[in-house]
Formats: C-alpha cells, sequence, structure tokens
C-alpha cells in the first residue's frame, strides 16, 4: 500500500492535526479511527490496516487514519466537562471540515465510509448519526457508545448531543439514515456485547436499518478486530 503522512495547522483546534492515509485516492474513502489513547499510527502498529490491504491495493477504498484528541477531551480530569465537550466538538469540527473534505476530493466521492474500534467506534457512530448526509457507510466494532462515565454526572446540551443513546431515540426523522449502510459488530466474548445490542435496540425501535452481526469465538481485541473488518468491507466493496 502506497503510505502518506500529512500534518497541517488546523484552526479548529489551533494546533497541528496529523494523520495517515494509506491508498492514492480511489474507491470509497474509510476514515479509520484509533481506539482510547491511541494515535494516528495506532491501526497501522495493530496490523488493522494491512488487513484490508487488498482492498486499498485494488482501489476499492483508500485508508484515512486521523489522530485523536480523546486526551484533551474525555480523559482530561483537569478541565470541566464543558471544556472537555468544547475540545471535543473541535475535534468533531476538524475531522468533517478537514478530513472528510480532503478524502471525498481525492477520492471523488460524495460520501466517506466511517470506522473504528471500541473508543473509536463510538466517534465512528457518533459523526455518522450526526452528520449522516457526509457518511455512506458505519462499520463498528466492539462499539463503547456510552460516554455519561467521563463527566462525574454533569450533563449539559453538548453531552445529551454527542450521546447516540440519548438523541437518537429522540430523533423525529429517522428517514436520514435511510441511505447509510449501517454494521454493529460485536461478538460472545467482547466487554461492550451489551452497548452493541443497546444500540441496535435504539436504532430497531425507530426503524432504522442496521446488521447487527454477534460472532461467536470473538472478544473486544485487536485479532478480532482484524478479522471483523475486512469481512464487513467485502459486503460493501
Amino acid at each position: 500500500m502506497n503510505e502518506r503522512y500529512i500534518k497541517w495547522w488546523t484552526p479548529h483546534m489551533s494546533r497541528d492535526f496529523e494523520m495517515l492515509v494509506f491508498g492514492d485516492g480511489g474507491g470509497i474513502p474509510l476514515i479509520l479511527f484509533p481506539t482510547s489513547f491511541g494515535r494516528y499510527s495506532q491501526t497501522k502498529d495493530f496490523g488493522l490496516t494491512d488487513s484490508i490491504a487488498s482492498f486499498v491495493d485494488s482501489g476499492k477504498i483508500t485508508i484515512y487514519c486521523p489522530d485523536s484528541a480523546d486526551l484533551d477531551s474525555f480523559y482530561n480530569k483537569a478541565i470541566h466537562p464543558a471544556d472537555r465537550m468544547r475540545t471535543h466538538n473541535a475535534f468533531e469540527r476538524v475531522i468533517v471540515d478537514d478530513v472528510f473534505d480532503l478524502s471525498r476530493r481525492e477520492c471523488s466521492a460524495p460520501r466517506v465510509m466511517v470506522s473504528g474500534a471500541s473508543l473509536g467506534a463510538y466517534h465512528a457512530a457518533n459523526i455518522a448519526f450526526r452528520h449522516p448526509d457526509a457518511v455512506s457507510h458505519l462499520i463498528s466494532l466492539s462499539g463503547a457508545f456510552d460516554i455519561s462515565s467521563f463527566f462525574d454526572g454533569y450533563c449539559d446540551d453538548n453531552i445529551y448531543f454527542n450521546s447516540p443513546y440519548d438523541y437518537l431515540p429522540n430523533t423525529n426523522d429517522p428517514w436520514k439514515y435511510n441511505h447509510m449502510g449501517i454494521i454493529i459488530g460485536t461478538g460472545e466474548w467482547d466487554n461492550t456485547r451489551h452497548e452493541s445490542y443497546r444500540l441496535s435496540e435504539i436504532l430497531n425501535s425507530k426503524g432504522i436499518q442496521h446488521w447487527l452481526d454477534d460472532g461467536k469465538w470473538r472478544g473486544h481485541d485487536w485479532n478480532y478486530w482484524r478479522d471483523m473488518l475486512p469481512h464487513y468491507l467485502s459486503k460493501i466493496c
């Protein structure tokens, strides 16, 4: 795979932002988020990008691996929860305004595919549900979608509107997700399996089509995700 390192200054976070890209800008752009504490190189370091190299080499996808801001937002106990969410919202603007725009231009694609594992699956899902016009497919790998524990009981509108368990049950226009291919992957040994089921139940209650894939002999770790992601992409590409 052709690998590129990209670094730019973003006004949304008033700092440099880093990303790895695999591929030459062909096919569907796949935005692949790291897990908790992960950086832009994490999915490469743990072999997740290599597991889908054949899709890149055949021109079916280009992978964009953006950096994370979790240590500055959700995990930053030194600042008030409201400030943590402001940082998180700034990160989202980098993804939607910078990363999405670059990937769509390079791939000449109207929409992007988003994926991630664990907390990375939260970022993928939350951005997909908040910006459905920009997303064609959502692939969740052992997703952890409950962010309430990060805020010590504090809640405001920013937290509510970034909590899929809160805002999705109250959506009045579920039709806006009809175009999106949604895959929720989990397994019998997955310690966040209950969260995938909870999200699936909410989507079912709103009539939002999706595939809940609960596999046997599958848990919450990279070796499982390296099998799951290429399997799901084979259903799309």
